[in-house]
Order: structure tokens, then C-alpha cells, then sequence
């Protein structure tokens, strides 16, 4: 059979839309714009965003739709056979990923629960009260109890009933999802820039200090966002380009694809920022600094709980946290489905088996705190590796070659001119800088020994091991991988 493809170029792009935005554009966005300057990080983040995410993602567009396999077939077939380690390795990460952000799902879908019951604390408890359950106290009783590995399952369950269905079970759920999820977070903002006092937000957000641009962490924080709140690099675009047209677009695809993520990103950004510097302003500085889970589920429902309505504003914040999340979570395991359906494994067997993989191995992450934060660390430094393999595949195909051929490919709106050729091997360059900066930022000098461990929330030893097991065991596959993932157009929807 051949590939089925998306129904119309909205459909895909509504799709490819679910793929990218996901909960980092609307938990760590403004937690990391905030925490960088605000308007200052803005813009190293937009160059960032020309500079990383759309080469990768114009090279992931022009991959799935020459290939039609996923990465690792991609990579056999665009790079050669000595390279299909690579591919492997690019979908073990976004897999590995996958594994533990069911378990963020869950988490969103506990407290969608909790606010439309009304049962999430909005106000902290005072201090030397010894029953009161705040914020806080909410969230430790909940990451400790059951309900993470119940919340999982479901997450599971609800991303893996639409995948069964295929493109068009994808092209469904996102044609639901994604509006919605866009109608949620515009009126969130809408709501946020209307209350006293919110242009002090806005003005942090959007006024830059030039003088701050000078800081090389800001640039290395903007490229780090863009890696992990844009899908490029991941392998998950190129696992959804497999479903293009044969005339289909690719070029203005990804450029529409790069600016509508980032303006969720900085839609959430505007939502959050002016609702803090509005209703705690005082607490900015501690609000910001609290971390992905902190911002999200101890500060956000004492924010809505001081806003008028605003236990209505937070069930429509967590609804689309949801909504982000499962639309994410759906790209995932397509991507792993994919590649096992390259292998020969029929599609339904293919997408129970990662879901199945999925619910026993993202266990750990949903039972242990300390696990889920190890898991993060590990595999979303990966990703940057990911973007450099991907640079790496062009580079062996041929820059200019794999240009005029494949990203001006039939169908393409734009003509893509050298720059392309130049800025893609920079992304060589920065996924190296990027990966030695958080390695160095992981290393206590003070305790070289505790730096170089396995078991670590944050060392540079965790990451560097695990990785080293991946790919000795990638590299020693490479052979079985070539020829047995090699994918081809007759691999389509197998009963």
C-alpha cells in the first residue's frame, strides 16, 4: 500500500502546529524569558530562531518527504548506511522523552481536574499552621501518592486512541486540539493584559537592555529554548512529513511552522508575565525562579486564585495545558510507531507496542520525582546532539545538493538561496557549544567525583554515561539498523 497523506495542506499544518507546541511553550517560555532579561532575551530568541530551528526544520520537511521513512530510514537512505546510527539515535531520544512526558500530562490532567472541582489551593498556608494544605502542600501530596502512575496510564491511553486511527485520527485531533488550544491561550491573554498594572509586565517583556545582550548566557538560553519548545531536531516533523502531498510545500510550510510556535510562546509569555506583575508583583523574582513545576502548579493557582474569576481562568489555563501537551504526546508515538512500522511491524501492532512501552517505562518518572528530573536533564541536552546528526546527514549528502533538490523540492512556494547552505552547518556548530555549555554548567568543581555519577537530578556524568550507552549500542546495531529500517513508500497503514 502507499503512504496515506494529509487530507489538505491546513490539515498538516494544523498537525505539524500540535507537534510543536507542546507544555515548554507555555510553562518554561516565560519562566526562561523572565529569568534572562524579558525583552533582551527576546532577541537572541528570534535569532535563534532563524538561526537553529528553521534550518532544522526546513531539513526535517525536506527528509520525511524524500524518504518517506522515519529516522532512521531517513538517515539510511539520505547519508548511507554507516550513518543509520544516527537516525536511531534521534528517535531513541524524542522515544526517551516521550516516556516521561506522559507523565506532564498527567500532571496537567490532574489539575484540569482539580480546578474544574475546584479543589486545587489557591491561597498558601500561613505559617505554623499545621492542617493546612496550600499550593504546595497540594502538589508534594500529590507527586507522592498514586495518582502520577494513574494519570499516566490515561495519558497514555488517550494519546495512543488517536494514533490508532492513523492520519486521519491525527488530522481529527488536531483539528480540534489546535484551535482550541489557540482560542484557550488568546483569551488567557487577552484576560492578562487587561488587568491594573499588567503594562508593567508587558513593558519588561517587550523593552530590551542592550547592554544585557553582552551576556553569553542569554544567547545560550534563547538557543536552548528554541530547541526545546520548536520540535526541530526532534524527528517528529519528519515523521509527519512522511504523510505530505508529492507537490506539497515545504519551504513556507516551515517558516509558517517556526513563527506560529514561537508566537504561542509568546502568547503564553504575555499571559503569564503581566499576570504576575500584576497580582504579585512583589513576588516576581521568586515566582520566576521556581522552576518548570513550581511556576505551573504551585504559583499559577495562587495567581488565579487573587484574580476576579478566576477559577474559571484556571481551568481554561490547565485545559490548555492539556490540550498542548496531548497534541505533543500524539507526535511522539507516531514518530516511534513509525519506525517500527519501517521494520516491517505492522501499524497497529506497532503503536500498542509503544504504548506499551510507554506505560511500563515512564513508571519510574511518575513514581519518582528525582527520576523524571534525571530523564529531563539527560535526553533534552540529547536533543541537541539530534540537531547536530541532522546537520551531519546534510553535510553527507551534500549541502547544495540536498538544497536544490530536496528543500526546493516540487510543490515549494519559496526558493530557498545559499544562506541555507551556510546556516546549516552553523547548526554543527552551535549544537557543540551548546552541548559543552550545560555539560560545564553541570560540573562542581568542588566534587569532581559527584559530578561524574549515573544517578543525578543534574551532573554532567548522568548525561554523558547514558549517552554512552546509547550509542555503543547504536553504533554495534548499525548493520541490523540499515537493513532492517530502511523504510520505503510501500510501508503505509497495515491493519
Amino acid at each position: 500500500m502507499t503512504n496515506p497523506v494529509f487530507s489538505s495542506r491546513a490539515a498538516m499544518m494544523l498537525a505539524m502546529l500540535g507537534m510543536a507546541v507542546g507544555t515548554g511553550n507555555i510553562w518554561r517560555f516565560p519562566r526562561i524569558a523572565a529569568s534572562n532579561g524579558g525583552g533582551s532575551f527576546l532577541v537572541a530568541w528570534v535569532v535563534f530562531l532563524l538561526l537553529w530551528s528553521v534550518p532544522l526544520i526546513l531539513t526535517e520537511f525536506a527528509t520525511g518527504k524524500a524518504a518517506r521513512s522515519g529516522p532512521i530510514g531517513a538517515f539510511t537512505k539520505l547519508a548511507g548506511k554507516q550513518y543509520s546510527w544516527m537516525g536511531a539515535w534521534i528517535a531513541f531520544v524524542s522515544t526517551a522523552i516521550m516516556f516521561y512526558y506522559t507523565v506532564v500530562m498527567g500532571w496537567t490532567l490532574r489539575y484540569l481536574f482539580g480546578a474544574v472541582t475546584q479543589t486545587v489551593p489557591t491561597a498558601p498556608c500561613e505559617a505554623g499552621a499545621a492542617t493546612c494544605v496550600g499550593p504546595q502542600e497540594y502538589w508534594d501530596g500529590f507527586i507522592g501518592s498514586g495518582w502520577p502512575i494513574l494519570t499516566h496510564a490515561l495519558a497514555i491511553a488517550l494519546a495512543v486512541m488517536v494514533v490508532l486511527r492513523g492520519v486521519k485520527g491525527i488530522e481529527r485531533a488536531a483539528r480540534f486540539l489546535i484551535p482550541s488550544l489557540l482560542l484557550l491561550v488568546l483569551a488567557l491573554t487577552i484576560r492578562a493584559v487587561t488587568l491594573p498594572g499588567a503594562s508593567a509586565g508587558l513593558a519588561f517583556l517587550f523593552t530590551p537592555d542592550w547592554a544585557m545582550l553582552g551576556n553569553a548566557s542569554i544567547w545560550l538560553e534563547a538557543l536552548t529554548q528554541n530547541a526545546w519548545d520548536t520540535g526541530a531536531g526532534w524527528g517528529l516533523i519528519t515523521a509527519y512529513a512522511i504523510y505530505m502531498k508529492k507537490r506539497e510545500d515545504t519551504t513556507l510550510n516551515a517558516f509558517m511552522l517556526g513563527f506560529g510556535n514561537n508566537s504561542v510562546s509568546l502568547l503564553a509569555g504575555i499571559m503569564v508575565l503581566c499576570t504576575v506583575f500584576a497580582i504579585l508583583p512583589n513576588a516576581a523574582d521568586q515566582i520566576v525562579g521556581a522552576g518548570n513545576e513550581g511556576l505551573t502548579f504551585i504559583w499559577v493557582p495562587q495567581l488565579f486564585g487573587l484574580m476576579p474569576g478566576g477559577s474559571v481562568f484556571m481551568v481554561l489555563f490547565f485545559l490548555a495545558l492539556v490540550f498542548a501537551a496531548w497534541s505533543s504526546l500524539i507526535a511522539m508515538i507516531e514518530m516511534a510507531s513509525r519506525v517500527l512500522t519501517d521494520a516491517g511491524i505492522a501499524r497497529r501492532r506497532a503503536v500498542l507496542t509503544i504504548g506499551g512501552l510507554g506505560l511500563v517505562l515512564g513508571l519510574p518518572s511518575a513514581i519518582w520525582i528525582e527520576v523524571f528530573r534525571n530523564q529531563d536533564w539527560v535526553w533534552g541536552v540529547g536533543l541537541m546532539l539530534s540537531g547536530l546528526f541532522f546537520s551531519v546527514m546534510v553535510m553527507r549528502h551534500g549541502v547544495d545538493r540536498f538544497r536544490r533538490r530536496l528543500v526546493n523540492s516540487e510543490g515549494s512556494d519559496l526558493v530557498v538561496g545559499r544562506w541555507w547552505n551556510v546556516v546549516i552547518r552553523l547548526v554543527a556548530v552551535q549544537a557543540v557549544v551548546i552541548m559543552v555549555w550545560w555539560l560545564w554548567q553541570a560540573v562542581d568543581f568542588n566534587d569532581l567525583a559527584g559530578s561524574f555519577t549515573l544517578f543525578s537530578e543534574f551532573n554532567a556524568g548522568t548525561v554523558l554515561i547514558q549517552w554512552a550507552i546509547a550509542i555503543a549500542a547504536f553504533l554495534g546495531l548499525n548493520r541490523w539498523l540499515a537493513a532492517n529500517a530502511a523504510g520505503s513508500a510501500a510501508s503505509g497503514e497495515e491493519a
